[in-house]
């Protein structure tokens, strides 16, 4: 099984940097996880929003390895503690073929295009959180879930 994660932008945030250089370093102890970093899109502040979804979506379509699952973190998508998302995860790992693509779209979101290429949508919380930080609390519930998986001290029940 791999795992791939695209983002849309830089994080500029050296501690937010940090945290996921950390949590990507302790995955590599249970799986191979990817992550790719797209640029942002070039002359943004004159389009609209929806034009930015649609070129970020593009280049989002072009980046994801055909033929495996494709996740989005979405505000609209199902929420999980982090036990039931460590059991999701396993069932993805058991049934779901031998790649998964966690894609964390821009601050506007994601165009239709993106919704339409997606197997699933996963949100982190009701709250809503920069697309910046979200990156490293998906990187921290990822590697939260394995050490669920493998019934390891890191997370407290």
């Amino acid at each position: 099984m791999k795992i791939t994660i695209i983002t849309i932008g830089k994080t500029h945030k050296s501690f937010l940097q940090e945290g996921e250089q950390e949590y990507l370093k302790r995955l590599d102890h249970y799986i191979k996880v990817e992550k790719i970093e797209l640029p942002d899109i070039k002359n943004a502040k004159h389009k609209t929003f929806e034009q930015i979804k649609i070129e970020e979506g593009k280049m989002l379509l072009k980046a994801i390895e055909p033929g495996g699952m494709v996740i989005l973190l979405d505000e609209k998508g199902k929420q999980h503690s982090s036990k039931k998302f460590a059991q999701w995860l396993q069932n993805k790992m058991n049934h779901g073929g031998k790649h998964i693509t966690f894609v964390i779209g821009g601050p506007y979101g994601f165009s239709e295009e993106m919704y339409n290429a997606a197997h699933e949508k996963l949100s982190l919380s009701p709250m809503t959180f920069s697309h910046q930080m979200v990156r490293m609390l998906f990187f921290e519930q990822l590697y939260r879930a394995f050490t669920i998986l493998r019934n390891e001290p890191y997370h407290h029940e």
